[in-house]
């Protein structure tokens, strides 16, 4: 790991970067009097510049906001970037050397060297493959994009473009441009077989992946061709400038709306963010191929200015996030991980949904770009779409329904980071509830003070919802032996789901088995993100990291947890049975759960009516698939 930078290499990028250059790229300056100039400030809204540079001290200050600095600085608020990042692009600009140093310890030897390389690599692949979306076979690509609402100019203004197929088109032009085989190998645009290097993307249509300085540092590819087998789309592995969990696509071009109207609004791919900047909607960005995560946030959060003191309360920061989700399940689930990161922002953060389920891509080629303008202004608050989730999994027509979902939703608008709503959406969940705003003001009362009096645990399960908290799950009751059974079960499927499956009384079990058989909210939410990764049946070399990704930070140190505790039985010849009886304990437990429920609910209705007949009918079934279980 590269330590501190050479303070005489940070004092040469100063001298020889010079602040007028890298400033005039974003303000545009004039000649305000010898030795200085200035405009208008790229940090706040003004009509008269009183924004100015010093070339000769290298500084810069703003007399209407107050911010100011040298050419590092400007390049970390303009950019959003850290300072040795900021360092290093003002170094490969300037043509510094830097040098690191740790404990006296100098960082390797050509690193820095190599990083040019690699970004000459990916400007010269992005031009290739931007070129090949002029060629004939590429006219499945240019028909995608036209399908899509999108024209040449579009794909131009986006770097778009088509990887041929073969095995080495890409690889034989850039060793035509004099890169190494271990160059290429860093680049990620190559993968490794048994006779060595070839292309990484092919048959696909390409876009280039940017770094907040407008460096192209990866790509995503989208599958076109039916004999592909690869999947729908595929991204540039971690490299020395690729990390997906700190890049959003379309950053470069989001950035300076992004700064001027403290807003970004967060789409789930690449054709959305085209369709959002087409529309107008210029502050719109998307991870590539990974769940927006709390070092994404830290990229919009430094962007936006959504920062603070001690005093400074939510909201006070002006700055908005705005999530876009398709209106699937998948996109509800995506929508409630990124509820686990509101306590991140400072920002309001909001969502908006369309009614039909449409995306901004699809919304702006059926409806036009007022669409996707209007999408956004009709976003909600994203607790609000939290709630009205929760209350969604509830039956309101009943008492019960409607207690549970009081219990569900009460610590949701207790942990609603500006207090002073909290009173107005107690009232406006009474009304959804139909029950007395007094009855809701208690229970939110009591949620809060619950979490105060113990903030190690989280609060009561909303359903829908795992029981999330700020400082991350309590840690579940290893001595019950519910959980225990739970946890057993998590950890076969983890870390032998494929021989727990190829079990009949496994098998069994899976075909049937979802969430709801698990009581734990952090283990309901684990097997979630097991079926969201594809299911014990899809189970590959990497599954416990598949998983993990899907769960999220939040839950990522369970999801570890539950894949390296040994199992009682590991012998391969055995391990298959043990399993399926440990699948089998979890689902023995919910059906007894459910047989319980349905006595309840006969109990309740009184012998000769319709639901107690009803009830009978659903408890023999019950009883059915219990006796199945036990004696198979």
């Amino acid at each position: 790991m590269a330590g501190t930078i050479n303070r005489d290499d940070i004092a040469a990028v100063r001298e020889r970067a010079p602040i007028e250059d890298i400033v005039g790229q974003h303000v545009a300056l004039k000649t305000a009097g010898v030795g200085s100039l200035k405009g208008l400030c790229p940090f706040h809204d003004e009509r008269s510049p009183s924004f100015h540079v010093r070339p000769g001290v290298g500084r810069w200050h703003c007399f209407g906001c107050g911010e100011g600095g040298d050419v590092i600085e400007f390049v970390m608020r303009m950019d959003g970037l850290p300072f040795a990042e900021a360092v290093e692009y003002l170094a490969d600009r300037a043509g510094v050397q830097l040098r690191y140093e740790a404990g006296g310890a100098s960082r390797r030897e050509g690193t820095t060297g190599l990083r040019k390389r690699l970004l000459e690599a990916h400007r010269i692949a992005a031009a290739y493959f931007a070129e090949q979306l002029g060629s004939p076979e590429a006219r499945i690509g240019r028909d995608f994009l036209r399908e899509r609402g999108f024209d040449r100019d579009a794909a131009e203004m986006f770097g778009v473009g088509y990887a041929p197929q073969g095995w080495s088109h890409l690889g034989e032009h850039l060793r035509g441009k004099g890169f190494t085989e271990e160059e290429l190998r860093a680049t990620g645009l190559m993968s490794e077989g048994s006779r060595g290097l070839y292309d990484r993307f092919r048959g696909r249509l390409v876009w280039p992946i940017r770094d907040v300085t407008g460096e192209v540092i990866g790509f995503g590819a989208r599958r076109l061709h039916e004999d592909d087998q690869g999947p729908k789309y595929l991204n540039t592995p971690e490299t020395a400038l690729y990390k997906k969990a700190q890049v959003l696509y379309g950053l470069d071009l989001a950035k300076s709306t992004v700064r001027s109207e403290r807003t970004t609004v967060v789409v789930e791919g690449y054709t959305d963010v085209m369709a959002c900047h087409l529309a107008g909607v210029t502050n719109a960005v998307a991870t590539c191929g990974t769940a927006f995560g709390s070092e994404h946030v830290k990229v919009v959060r430094r962007l936006m200015g959504d920062t603070g003191g001690p005093q400074t309360k939510v909201g006070e920061s002006g700055a908005r996030v705005v999530f876009t989700f398709d209106g699937d399940e998948a996109g509800q689930n995506a929508a409630l991980k990124s509820f686990q990161l509101d306590h991140q922002f400072l920002a309001q953060t909001f969502v908006a949904v369309d009614p039909d389920g449409l995306d901004p891509c699809d919304l702006r080629q059926q409806r036009g770009d007022r669409a996707v303008t209007e999408l956004l202004a009709h976003r909600v608050p994203l607790f609000e779409f939290v709630i009205r989730t929760a209350l969604r999994s509830h039956d309101l027509d009943t008492a019960e329904g409607r207690v549970a979902a009081l219990r569900a939703a009460a610590p949701v608008v207790a942990g609603i980071k500006d207090r002073a709503l909290q009173p107005e959406y107690s009232r406006r969940l009474a009304g959804w509830l139909g029950m007395d705003v007094e009855a809701i003001s208690r229970a939110v009362t009591d949620a809060a003070r619950a979490r105060r009096a113990a903030p190690g645990e989280p609060p009561p399960s909303t359903g829908a919802i795992p029981a999330y908290q700020d400082e991350g799950p309590s840690r579940p009751n290893p001595r019950d032996p519910v959980v225990r059974a739970e946890a057993m079960s998590l950890g076969v499927l983890l870390q032998a789901p494929r021989e727990a499956a190829s079990d009949p009384v496994g098998a069994l079990v899976l075909r049937d088995l979802d969430s709801s058989a698990f009581t734990v909210p952090q283990y309901r939410a684990v097997f979630d993100a097991i079926t969201a990764a594809g299911g014990p049946g899809s189970a590959g070399g990497d599954w416990a990291n598949a998983v993990a990704e899907q769960a999220g930070e939040t839950l990522a140190g369970i999801v570890s947890e539950l894949a390296v505790t040994p199992l009682p039985h590991d012998r391969p010849d055995a391990l298959g049975h043990w399993g399926g009886t440990v699948l089998a304990r979890l689902m023995d437990l919910s059906l007894t759960r459910q047989i319980a429920d349905v006595r309840g609910r006969m109990q309740r209705a009184g012998e000769g009516t319709e639901g107690h007949q009803a009830g009978f009918a659903e408890l023999i079934a019950l009883e059915k698939r219990r006796r199945s279980l036990r004696d198979p």
